[in-house]
């Protein structure tokens, strides 16, 4: 669950992590009245759960307040990755002599905490850990083990901190370490720890996800306006939707969207796809004994997505009846129509009433069945994925 830069300087100043005074707007003429009683050259830095904002011309500097309000006019029509920038953090420019990455985050792998710290921050600390390894420092503790000063001192020293502030910096990486532990976080971050031309240490930034599992623990984030939300915050349009209708749906990056009976036979489905060339354009659980509107929905979401090129469904009937599967789908052919090409099998419980569902159906209204092919027990359900990968391969022509 990922927090508003806003959010996570909230928490950094209560942990006594240094932070600009920054100031909230969400529209062009806030934005000017609070520049103007500023008085003084600001950054507008607009507030989006995602990366990148930097890149995408998502931060501007302003010397006045007329001109912040011209920015701020450009920033509120922005979307970056596809999410609109509906507020912006007014802060006091900094001059900057020097920029640090401090983070902490889960070695998964040994079932560590770990600090990660370099001496070059305001870049892609991803992109320095593969170019120059040996500029980025890391140190691992137990679940339960503190970060003592000693340790911090050691950190801050080997990312280049002027001897004059170590003691400062330290203390940084430790409330930041002790943050993390007390929110249940995955991770957090400051990037960039600038040195300012009056030798001092601020977060300019802050990046904050926390367990969303762990949050009903701390009534004191509610208290601040954060409440529980999706993992990153970082949902697509379709994610947005599929969370409204109850449905658990991830976008990917491929162009076969999967319409898969349950999260075992959708993960089983995908590895299929994977293995004979293709690439799934989601992820998506039915959950057990879907109603057939909530079928009708799944399909909403992948005919309505632009990448997909054509639809795999496979249905394995256990607790869920592949009779409701198919009146699903008729119920969505009938009031919405499909636009991709699709294949699908069903077996297991009542798969041959599903089978006749399809044909009764079909014979009734074959125009609607245009596009669709579908399976009983009889073909196998390689067939059925090797066929999904040539309809989309067909419709990528």
């Amino acid at each position: 669950m990922r927090l508003y830069e806003y959010e996570g300087k909230q928490l950094f100043s209560q942990a006594k992590i240094p932070v600009p005074e920054g100031r909230l707007a969400a529209s062009p003429q806030e934005v000017f009245d609070c520049v103007a009683e500023m008085d003084q050259p600001v950054a507008v830095k607009s507030q989006v759960l995602t990366g990148g904002r930097g890149k995408a011309g998502g931060i501007r500097l302003a010397d006045g307040a007329n001109e912040a309000r011209t920015e701020a006019e450009e920033l509120f029509k922005l979307k970056i990755k596809g999410f609109p920038v509906e507020r912006v953090l007014i802060e006091p420019k900094l001059a900057i002599k020097q920029e640090y990455y401090i983070g902490v985050t889960i070695d998964r792998a040994n079932y560590k905490l770990v600090v990660i710290a370099s001496g070059e921050g305001g870049v892609d600390i991803e992109e320095t850990a593969a170019k120059t390894p040996e500029k980025i420092v890391r140190k691992a503790f137990s679940i339960n083990e503190p970060l003592y000063m000693f340790d911090a001192m050691g950190i801050a020293r080997k990312i280049g901190i002027p001897h004059p502030l170590l003691k400062d910096g330290a203390g940084i990486i430790v409330r930041l370490y002790n943050l993390f532990k007390k929110y249940d976080a995955k991770l957090v971050e400051i990037n960039p720890l600038v040195l300012t031309a009056e030798d001092k240490l601020i977060a300019a930034d802050s990046r904050v996800s926390l367990d969303d599992d762990a949050v009903f623990r701390h009534a004191e984030l509610k208290e601040l306006g954060i409440e529980k939300r999706h993992e990153e915050g970082e949902m697509t349009p379709r994610e947005q939707q599929a969370t409204e209708w109850g449905i658990p749906y991830l976008d990917l990056s491929g162009n076969i969207g999967m319409f898969p009976g349950g999260a075992g036979f959708g993960i089983m489905g995908n590895d299929f796809i994977h293995y004979y060339g293709g690439a799934p354009a989601n992820f998506m659980d039915s959950g057990g004994g879907p109603s057939p509107e909530r079928i009708a929905k799944m399909l909403v979401l992948l005919d309505e997505n632009p990448n997909v090129k054509a639809i795999f469904g496979a249905r394995f009937g256990g607790i869920s009846r592949c009779d409701d599967f198919a009146k699903g789908v008729i119920m969505f052919l009938k009031d919405h129509g499909l636009s991709k090409p699709m294949v699908m099998r069903m077996t297991g419980n009542m798969w041959q009433e599903g089978v006749r569902l399809f044909e009764e159906a079909k014979a009734e209204s074959p125009e609607l069945f245009e596009h669709i092919e579908f399976h009983g027990i009889e073909t196998e359900i390689e067939e059925i994925s090797k066929r999904a990968v040539e309809l989309a391969s067909e419709g990528g022509r």
